[in-house]
């Protein structure tokens, strides 16, 4: 609404000669479709009323007010014109992002089983190496009293071949016996 068409300033005096007219049908129907186009050029009242007016005053500057009275409408009009692009951008980016997130999941869900079998593997690994420590601990305990029975068997033969081999190098000194059979009786 930037520019007046000739074509439409044309439809909207129509328009308006019909509202205007004592025709109850037609004048209903003339504004009703006055109220559609303006909601579908985003058009307010003051926006058309300005409009009027400046065409009234001067119709040559009637393209300058315009811009200046429908700066409004105008950018609701481009907002509107733009707004399918902008709603497709974003359409776009969305799935793109949809897109990389999916991927993303997947690539998650697949870091998750290999993890889980992993762990799987590491479990059975510790329940094998328990049951292998389990034996042994249980091997030792039983060799520990058969251990300690035959250190001590062994240290007593020591201990007497030892003392016998201390008394065969030594031999027992002689003592002289003193008779003491008198304090006996």
């Amino acid at each position: 609404m930037t520019e007046i068409d000739p074509k439409e300033l044309k439809i909207l005096s129509d328009i308006l000669a019909l509202v205007l007219e004592d025709h109850p049908g037609q004048s209903d129907t003339a504004l009703q479709a006055l109220r559609n186009r303006a909601r579908k050029n985003s058009t307010t009242g003051g926006a058309l009323k300005n409009l009027f007016q400046t065409i009234a005053v001067n119709p040559s500057k009637a393209k300058t007010a315009t811009r200046q009275a429908g700066t409004r409408a105008s950018t609701s009009k481009s907002k509107t014109t733009d707004m399918p692009d902008q709603y497709r951008v974003q359409l776009r980016e969305m799935a793109d992002s949809i897109t990389r997130l999916d991927r993303n999941l997947r690539v998650a869900y697949s870091q998750n089983e290999t993890l889980k079998s992993e762990l799987y593997l590491t479990q059975k690994s510790r329940a094998e190496l328990q049951t292998h420590l389990a034996t042994l601990k249980s091997s030792n305990r039983s060799q520990k009293p058969v251990t300690i029975a035959i250190s001590l068997i062994v240290g007593l033969l020591v201990g007497v071949a030892g003392s016998q081999a201390v008394h065969a190098l030594w031999p027992a000194p002689i003592h002289t016996v003193a008779d003491n059979t008198h304090y006996l009786y």
